[in-house]
């Protein structure tokens, strides 16, 4: 299943020659101390605890905190539907934990990998059930229609047309107002050199032709109304994606 450095200013009070006033001294190490509070406070759960524009691995799932970012454009786009909203992907009790903080809003998310190392915030989500662990190469557990729309990123891109055939449908399955994905752009070259995943493959970054190739031959529909909102939103917000996103219709 998925996941992504400063001077060191104490090296001069080593120095025996440095005239350093011990004032100084002394603010650079409370300054220190309080990015190291902070550091630790974001580990335990605090609400500083977030993935911005990359995720726990540099070079890999490239596009979880973007779903971050995207949310205020997403709101803007969908409206009501994002009132109970599904998150398929890793670092997903990040992005749960975003969407529970907006009004109205009703979140669940699915970690496609073995969760090992989570803070106290993430576990808590899963002893709730707001988050769960699944493979998603085979059908999720959620009847049809579950949510009104789920989002899914980082996680199509390490699987194989194969399974691509099965997931990607079951996906639109479980949503009743659309399914919004997030996978990764063929030209970034940090994708290019992740490790191989859990998913036992490294991640394929596909052009935007071959995902709408892939769509017409499992007859999935983009919805291009949709798209074209989200674009003027995009457009007002300034907000530019790193990553391509595509908006596909529920099935009726």
């Amino acid at each position: 299943m998925m996941p992504r450095r400063a001077g060191n200013p104490s090296r001069r009070f080593g120095d025996s020659k440095s005239k350093t006033s011990p004032v100084l001294s002394i603010g650079l190490i409370v300054v220190g101390g309080l990015f190291l509070i902070g550091y630790l406070y974001r580990g335990s759960g605090g609400h500083g605890s977030r993935i911005d524009s990359v995720s726990k691995v540099e070079g890999d799932y490239l596009c979880s905190g973007e779903v971050q970012r995207a949310i205020p454009t997403l709101q803007k786009t969908y409206g009501d539907s994002m009132h109970k909203v599904l998150h398929v992907g890793p670092d997903t009790c990040y992005v749960v934990s975003k969407l529970k903080r907006e009004d109205e809003t009703e979140a669940w998310g699915v970690e496609p990998y073995d969760i090992e190392d989570v803070d106290s915030s993430c576990k808590s989500l899963i002893r709730r059930g707001s988050v769960r662990v699944a493979d998603v190469k085979f059908p999720l557990p959620y009847r049809p229609k579950s949510f009104s729309l789920v989002i899914v990123s980082d996680t199509l891109d390490y699987l194989s047309p194969r399974y691509l055939n099965k997931t990607l449908p079951d996906l639109v399955r479980v949503s009743s107002d659309g399914l919004v994905i997030f996978t990764g752009i063929p030209t970034n070259q940090k994708a290019k050199v992740a490790d191989v995943s859990k998913f036992g493959r490294a991640a394929k970054m596909r052009s935007s032709s071959w995902w709408v190739k892939f769509f017409l031959q499992n007859n999935l529909e983009e919805n291009e109304a949709v798209n074209k909102k989200f674009e003027e939103a995009s457009t007002k917000s300034s907000y530019v994606p790193r990553c391509q996103i595509f908006h596909l219709k529920s099935l009726h």
